[in-house]
Formats: C-alpha cells, sequence, structure tokens
C-alpha cells in the first residue's frame, strides 16, 4: 500500500506542484486539505476541489474552521486590540496556526505518517506550520518540496506542463489572500520600500459616498450584534465587512519583522478588524481602570507578537488569555461607528459600566467627590517624591 500524505492545499502553483511531485515522484497517496479561516465562497471551494483532482490527489476536503478561528484567536486579538506595530490585525499570521493545527488533526484521523505544505524558506509561513507540526504531530514527517528544492515559478510550470497538467498559470501581479479576520495584498510596490500599493490593487473599490453610522454591540469584550441584530460574533464581523468595505475602509502596508530575521511589507484591507479592534478599544477606556488597560497594554503586544511567530502552542500562551478573558467582564456597551468614503470615525460609546459618571465629577469642571482641600493634600503629597528629590540634589 502507498504510504499516506496530508498536503495543506490551496490551489495555487506551489500546491499544485507538490500535489502532482508526490503522487508521480515520490508514489505517495496524496489527500489534500484545505482550511476555512473566512473568504471561501462555495463556487471557490469547488474550483479548488476540482483542480485538487486534476493534480491526481487521492481525495479532497475543505475544513470549515471559521468558528473554531474565531474562539480560539480572533476572540483574544480583539480583548488585547492586538494590531502589530500599531498597524497590521495579523490577518494571515493568525489564520496560519488554525489551519496547521486542523491539517494535523486530520493526518490523524486518517492515520497518515506525512504531512507536506508549499512553503518557501524566506517567508513566515514555514515556521508557523513546521513548528505546529512537530510540537502536536513529532512522528509524522514534515515533507516541503518548494522549500527543499529551491524551485523557481518557472521550473514549477514547466514541471507540469511536462507531467500533463497545462493550466493557466499566469502569475496575478497581485497576490490576495482574504479570510475572517482581513485580507492581505502582495505585488511587486511590497518588495520594496518606497511604493506604495495602488488603490486598484486592493480587493474592495470605493461604491458609496456620503456617510453612514453603525452601532457595535459589545457584551464582555465580544461583538454580539450590529445594530440591534443579534448574531455570533464571527458573522458580526462578516456583516460588518460587508457594511464597510464598499467605503474602502482598512487599507494599509505594514511593515515588520519576519520571524526569519529580515523586514517585509505586506498590504492589507481590514476594515472590519480595525474597526471592531478601535470600537473596542474606546469602550475599554470608558469601563476599565488605567491600571488594567495599562497591563493589558504589554500583555496583548507581547500575545500579538508570540502569535505572529508561531508561539501560539506555549502555555504563556494560555495564561495571557485567561488575564485577558479577565479583563473583559465589564466591557459591555455599544460603540456608535461613523462609515465614510476610505476611513471611519468613533462618535461615542453608551454603556452601564462607564467610568465617566457624572456623579463623581466631571473633568475640568466642578468636584462633587472631594472638598478644596482635599485636593490640595492629595496634590502635595503625590509631589512629595519630587520635591525631595529636587531639593536634596539642587543642594549638592
Amino acid at each position: 500500500m502507498k504510504s499516506k500524505v496530508v498536503l495543506a492545499y490551496s490551489g495555487g502553483l506551489d500546491t499544485s506542484y507538490c500535489a502532482v511531485h508526490l503522487s508521480k515522484d515520490l508514489d505517495f497517496e496524496v489527500h489534500a486539505v484545505s482550511v476555512n479561516t473566512g473568504g471561501f465562497t462555495i463556487e471557490e471551494i469547488q474550483t479548488i476541489e476540482s483542480k485538487a483532482y486534476k493534480m491526481g490527489v487521492a481525495s479532497y476536503v475543505n475544513v470549515d474552521a471559521i468558528h473554531t478561528f474565531y474562539e480560539k484567536v480572533v476572540k483574544y486579538l480583539i480583548f488585547g486590540n492586538v494590531l502589530k506595530n500599531n498597524t497590521y490585525p495579523l490577518s494571515v499570521s493568525a489564520e496560519r496556526i488554525i489551519q496547521a493545527i486542523e491539517i494535523v488533526e486530520y493526518a490523524k484521523s486518517i492515520g497518515a505518517k506525512y504531512i507536506a505544505h508549499g512553503s518557501t524558506g524566506a517567508g513566515n509561513d514555514q515556521v508557523r506550520f513546521d513548528m505546529i507540526f512537530q510540537t502536536l504531530a513529532p512522528e509524522i514527517e514534515i515533507i516541503t518540496p518548494i522549500r527543499d528544492k529551491k524551485l523557481s515559478r518557472e521550473a514549477e510550470i514547466d514541471y507540469l506542463i511536462s507531467n500533463g497538467v497545462d493550466m493557466s498559470w499566469d502569475k496575478a501581479r497581485y497576490s490576495i489572500n482574504k479570510g475572517l479576520w482581513g485580507t492581505s495584498v502582495g505585488g511587486s510596490e511590497t518588495l520594496t520600500s518606497d511604493k506604495p500599493l495602488p488603490g486598484s490593487a486592493y480587493p474592495s473599490q470605493l461604491k458609496k459616498e456620503g456617510e453612514e453610522k453603525v452601532v457595535l454591540t459589545f457584551e464582555k469584550g465580544e461583538l454580539t450584534a450590529l445594530n440591534g441584530e443579534v448574531n455570533p460574533p464571527e458573522k458580526n464581523i462578516e456583516l460588518l465587512q460587508n457594511l464597510a468595505s464598499p467605503f474602502a475602509i482598512g487599507r494599509d502596508v505594514h511593515v515588520g519583522d519576519t520571524i526569519v530575521g529580515i523586514k517585509g511589507r505586506v498590504g492589507f484591507e481590514a476594515s472590519a478588524a480595525l474597526i471592531i479592534v478601535k470600537a473596542h478599544h474606546l469602550l475599554e477606556k470608558h469601563t476599565l481602570t488605567k491600571w488594567q488597560l495599562q497591563h493589558k497594554e504589554y500583555l496583548s503586544s507581547f500575545y500579538g507578537m508570540h502569535l505572529h511567530e508561531g508561539q501560539y502552542l506555549d502555555p504563556v500562551m494560555r495564561n495571557i488569555e485567561a488575564f485577558l478573558k479577565s479583563s473583559q467582564e465589564m466591557v459591555s456597551g455599544d460603540v456608535t461607528v461613523s462609515l465614510k468614503p476610505y476611513h471611519f470615525s468613533l462618535d461615542g460609546i453608551a454603556s452601564d459600566h462607564d467610568l465617566m459618571n457624572a456623579k463623581f465629577g466631571s473633568y475640568g469642571e466642578m468636584n462633587k467627590g472631594w472638598t478644596a482641600d482635599e485636593a490640595k493634600g492629595f496634590i502635595k503629597i503625590l509631589g512629595n517624591q519630587n520635591r525631595i528629590y529636587h531639593q536634596v540634589n539642587s543642594e549638592s
């Protein structure tokens, strides 16, 4: 019997090469798997499946992991207001972790002794996939033909044609990776430091003018409703994306440090992710104490960094998630957002847990909770250490 190999399959050139090579050259029984973490239409799944069988695979499966992706990762990115380098909502790197976990589970379920993926040796995904695979299934061998052979695009196309797979492999000018938490956009401009992506490169083009208001309802940090209509959070993310994308909101280019130590640029469009993070953060500013906000900020930064670098399975991630979940007990209320061409603004919040409660005083106005003498005494004691330091050191 042939040995089974599970191939992480996207339908692109690299994974198509892997499918044919593993089947014809290495004589594997190839089981192709795609993991849907958002962004797939039924028609796209059917196209990928059809293409996989043309590559000679024994089976093809598309795993629906949208809910899992939200519960295990996206939820905590929202709790932590995570934006890598204050810019990028980790759209792609967050997906890869769940995709890798689902692929391992599928490989175990069919008794496969090998897992293959089409990552190159110069990117982040090779690290994320390999670390998950070798941690959860050290007994399963990892095969990476593109990385090992250092293949060029032209060499892959020639190989496929020579094996009777003569499909249109014309490279699109821009590579698009769409998921629940945003869409990445790569092109020649992102390979340099000086050029912006043109507006036409982004998947959503401006279709709406004017201004449209939307109310986001959060319960304990989770997005439970849009404009009063209750749905599961992952569904609300998709609905908000549909509302915001006609305004071409959420475009930017992220510059960051890759896991392998080189700098990289990637364009992205993530209207729902950016709106949710900013709206959630505003609600937190009203409902959390200053010390909660301070400690959340650095722990959230670490969480995003570890996730980006493929360290999802380190137990410290569960520790940080426990803190983030605990911090959301009072983060409930409505946030009103105005959608406009190419941008959005946060109008305000309404919450029963709003610490900006007028009965305790209004900032810059009349004090209601303390007397003038109490304020003077507080300020004097608060400034004690500064006063002592400057008096002692001015005499030396």
